[in-house]
């Protein structure tokens, strides 16, 4: 586990880069490094496990072929140019990752033993340790250090080299570029969101640096105009957060200030957002910085899996954050709140393209309702379909008389199509937005508008039902003149189901974030509720496994 506000890189740099600046690291003739490390990369080769001076290579093949393909000559021979990789492995931190995965203790002692010794060894170990903390660095910045595979079963998104690079060239042209960071940052294209991940990320370390936000004792409800003897924790616990400015006067009683201060920290918290500071509240205030420093990191290792499929115009949906947003080079420019899958019906996590939305849409009932909600419903009350406006088909789609059949004996998987007509009782309003994939999954409307009203709001059986659909389908259509709210919602009064292309598809991006960033980029924690974040957690805090994507 990180220790919040460290900077472990500096120290090293300062050992390590201070005795490279007095001295050539190639003591021992360049020949016989050469040659060792040929000697060492062959050893690498035919042990099957891979170490360097007893510690572990992730980077598996590559390393002794990279060697190999430049004859085994070493890459790390110019003192400023391990400085410079030194520097760059110390920013790990700032990305919520762990630098101690990059060996900088051992190549420190390392790196001292071989400036005191012309031992060719000790020179070649050190070349090759250098270059997999390189590996090491530049996978996890490209790909995240955890594979998102591992992590949700049905994840689909890019994950693989660009056209025409493979990680030995990669490796290569990294090693020969004039800056290492310049390489990366052409590497990389990080969003805007990203960097301010990152400028949270740094503030919630010196708060814990600083020691953090105080506990709040428990106690009754409060409620504005309340005395209390908390008051004085809780207006500390709010200014540290910064959630109440801290020329706010202090008064004896749960006044105007805290409470807005309170209201702030609940927008914040994805609670109600009343300003009363009951139990959940108070937990919530109590969380302590370091598992919020967790969240972010975690974040920040989520947006590194999805790199290549925010360019361009995306919709995202945060499964967490109950929310559903538009975004043009990882910059939202609009978002509305969603009611997304109850726990047990999880809002699967995948990538779609939305390619048509439907107006006035049926609704063919999926088993899984069918089986859990809709035949017990029926079973009690054979007029629930009338009143609900859902047709009984057979396999070939003719319409049968449901007062003619048996529910009581259909087992759970009846012959039959269940389907719900337009209308203003349609579990999908009035518009569909249309995304092929396997899980039966889609963003809709829907006729239970007071749901979005709910801070929590994991009630549907895993698709996305949005706040204000005609909105986003003034967006997706892109034809303002053609298609805006005044010609929807005259198209949605006719009452006939009618399907419309989009003119270009839009990438649908279902994600899980539980940190994130609201309209003003003040950070937003949110409840884990699907039990994402221990697994995900206990992946980045482990051992370093480079699982590179097929070419």
């Amino acid at each position: 586990m990180q220790r919040a506000g460290r900077q472990p890189g500096a120290v090293l740099l300062l050992l390590l880069g201070a005795a490279l600046a007095r001295d050539a690291l190639a003591a021992p003739p360049a020949a016989a490094v050469q040659q060792q490390i040929a000697i060492q990369t062959s050893q690498l080769r035919a042990s099957g496990g891979l170490y360097v001076q007893g510690l572990a290579l992730a980077s598996g093949s590559l390393l002794p072929d990279f060697y190999a393909a430049r004859s085994y000559v070493p890459v790390w021979t110019k003192p400023a140019r391990i400085d410079e990789l030194l520097k760059l492995l110390a920013t790990a931190e700032a990305h919520g990752l762990d630098s101690s995965d990059y060996y900088l203790p051992q190549i420190t002692a390392l790196g001292q033993r071989a400036l005191r010794s012309d031992d060719p060894a000790l020179a070649a170990s050190l070349d090759l340790l250098l270059t997999e903390s390189l590996i090491r660095f530049g996978y996890h910045q490209r790909f995240g250090k955890v594979n998102p595979q591992r992590m949700e079963p049905a994840w689909n998104f890019t994950r693989q080299f660009r056209p025409g690079q493979d990680p030995l060239g990669t490796l290569a042209a990294a090693v020969e570029a004039p800056s290492l960071a310049g390489f990366l940052g052409q590497w990389l294209d990080r969003a805007p969101l990203y960097r301010t991940l990152q400028d949270r990320l740094a503030e919630y370390r010196s708060l814990a640096a600083a020691g953090g936000w105080p506990e709040l004792p428990e106690g009754p409800t409060l409620r504005p105009g309340d005395a209390d003897p908390r008051l004085e924790v809780l207006r500390e616990r709010l200014t540290v957060s910064g959630d109440l400015p801290r020329d706010t006067l202090a008064t004896d009683v749960y006044d105007d200030d805290l409470v807005a201060g309170v209201r702030r920290f609940q927008e914040r918290h994805n609670l109600a957002a009343d300003g009363v500071l009951g139990n959940r509240t108070r937990e919530a205030m109590n969380v302590p910085v370091s598992a919020r420093i967790d969240q972010l990191r975690l974040s920040l290792e989520r947006a590194r899996w999805v790199l290549e499929d925010t360019a361009g115009e995306v919709i995202v949906v945060n499964v967490a954050g109950y929310e559903v947003f538009a975004a043009r080079n990882g910059a939202p420019f609009w978002r509305r709140r969603a009611v997304v899958g109850k726990q047990t019906r999880e809002t699967p996590i995948f990538k779609g393209s939305m390619t048509y939305i439907d107006l006035n849409p049926t609704w063919t009932v999926p088993p899984t309702i069918l089986r859990e909600d809709l035949l017990p419903k029926l079973r009690r009350d054979p007029g629930y379909l009338g009143r609900e406006n859902i047709s009984v088909l057979d396999r070939s789609g003719r319409a049968l008389n449901p007062a003619t059949i048996d529910w009581q004996a259909v087992g759970n998987r009846p012959p039959y199509v269940f389907r719900q007509e337009p209308g203003p009782r349609n579990a999908l309003g009035r518009i569909k937005f249309m995304l092929p994939n396997s899980h039966s999954v889609y963003l809709h409307d829907t006729p239970s508008r007071n749901l979005f009203e709910q801070p929590e709001r994991n009630f549907s059986s895993g698709c996305i039902r949005v706040e204000d659909p005609l909105s986003l389908a003034e967006i997706v259509l892109g034809d303002p003149v053609r298609w805006n709210r005044d010609t929807l919602e005259a198209a949605i009064a006719e009452g006939k189901t009618r399907t419309v292309r989009l003119p270009k598809p839009w990438p649908v991006l279902i994600l899980y974030w539980t940190a994130e960033l609201d309209g003003e980029g003040r950070v937003r924690f949110l409840p884990d509720r699907y039990r994402r974040d221990p697994a995900l957690l206990q992946a980045l805090n482990g051992a370093v496994v480079i699982d590179f994507p097929p070419l």
